[in-house]
């Protein structure tokens, strides 16, 4: 990594638990020219290794760019309700389409499509202990969120997620915001979801088909401070 991409890159943790801890690792170069072509973009992502790095080419507007260590995507949760958190904007423009974001004081909220969720598959389990006796990854092709009722009347599900992509970089994903979605809207009901060693997610469906989904943002690196001039 180059000395100019080191000073424009924050990592934050996303979905964190009540106490600040877990979350899962979001890279966010805060000026993508430091990054400007395709090429040096994934050669980042791979670099770092988390499961999404975003690129922010216009804060105002809310212009982003998110890679995994293998591809560029056109949406992810994790990384608009991480970048929700950063820039404090009400709309975020990442490729797949305007994402709404607000924020509580305590959870970050953005509001976005289901259908924008490739490439997902959720499947039930019948217990919390079988999710959690899952090994990571499990056996298989596609990404699988596996889940299971911790307490239905509730709300309360516990999740695992996993990639399993070809390049085998992350085996389990800690907290995703975009498979979330997706069972949110699977069940049409507002859930609070323990993912990963202790992630937590809260999501509601919306009339209009739409989801929001929130969570609790923290640095775990902040960009180094940008040197005097003179």
């Amino acid at each position: 990594m180059n000395a100019s991409v080191n000073d424009q890159l924050d990592v934050l943790k996303v979905f964190c638990a009540g106490d600040g801890r877990h979350g899962n690792l979001l890279g966010v170069v805060r000026d993508g020219r430091a990054c400007p072509d395709d090429a040096s973009r994934q050669a980042l992502a791979a670099e770092l290794g988390y499961s999404e790095t975003v690129f922010v080419d216009d804060p105002e507007r809310g212009i982003v760019d998110i890679r995994t260590p293998g591809t560029r995507m056109s949406f992810a949760g994790h990384p608009l309700v991480g970048l929700a958190w950063l820039l404090d904007v009400e709309e975020l423009q990442p490729p797949a389409g305007p994402v709404w974001a607000r924020d509580d004081g305590e959870f970050t909220w953005i509001t976005a499509r289901p259908e924008w969720v490739e490439g997902k598959r959720t499947e039930q389990y019948g217990s919390v202990a079988e999710v959690e006796a899952l090994p990571a990854p499990p056996p298989g092709e596609g990404w699988l969120y596996a889940w299971a009722w911790e307490d239905e009347a509730a709300g309360r599900v516990r999740a695992r997620g996993f990639p399993r992509r070809a390049d085998g970089v992350i085996a389990e994903d800690e907290a995703t915001g975009s498979a979330a979605m997706l069972l949110t809207a699977q069940l049409n009901r507002a859930l609070n979801i323990t993912q990963g060693e202790g992630s937590q997610i809260l999501t509601a469906p919306n009339p209009d088909g739409s989801v929001e989904i929130g969570g609790r943002v923290r640095f775990a690196r902040l960009a180094p401070p940008a040197a005097p001039h003179g």
